[in-house]
């Protein structure tokens, strides 16, 4: 049994026919800026396509009106970049309060799990080597984590390898701790 990789996996399912509208999308991202400008790319994103009419969310009613006068420009070097061929741009404000949460509660998560007791930084550089033998790969791993292990702290509890944010936050490794909430 041979082990893919996710990037191959997800490469062979965006190639199959019924993902070619989002192939469509993400090749118009891809080249909005260069189409529009720096300047326009920064207060306006695109967020959907239906029935070959592109959706695009801008920061203000101002930059919708503006953008509305110069649509068919922007329809046409659109289309000169895409197999498809667009038949209309709609702007509006609307999506891009919505776009903006979005990003904001992405940024706070990300924070928020580096802020969290168990967080580890990597200091082992982990290699992303494609080891098509489950066996060999499993050592591999094991091998990984062993390392990793090394350069933690112990537990007092259990004499087990925790994070340094877990001894800070309980004085011992969250298992433990969790053991101690249950009794």
């Amino acid at each position: 049994m041979m082990f893919k990789s996710l990037n191959h996996i997800l490469s062979k399912l965006e190639k199959q026919p019924q993902w070619e509208g989002l192939r469509q999308f993400q090749r118009l991202v891809t080249c909005w800026q260069q189409v529009v400008g720096a300047t326009v790319a920064q207060q306006t994103r695109p967020y959907s396509i239906s029935r070959d009419v592109l959706y695009v969310a801008t920061s203000s009613s101002v930059w919708a009106q503006e953008l509305k006068f110069q649509r068919r420009l922007i329809l046409k070097k659109l289309n000169t970049e895409l197999t498809m061929q667009l038949v209309d741009i709609r702007f509006s404000t609307a999506q891009w309060e919505k776009n903006q949460e979005t990003d904001e509660v992405l940024k706070s998560q990300s924070l928020s799990w580096q802020e969290h007791p168990s967080y580890f930084v990597e200091t082992v550089s982990l290699s992303t080597v494609a080891i098509e033998e489950p066996h060999s790969a499993a050592q591999h791993w094991i091998k990984l984590l062993q390392m990793r292990s090394q350069q933690l702290p112990l537990c007092p509890n259990c004499q087990c390898p925790t994070p340094q944010g877990e001894l800070q936050r309980w004085g011992i490794c969250c298992l433990c701790a969790a053991k101690n909430w249950q009794s």
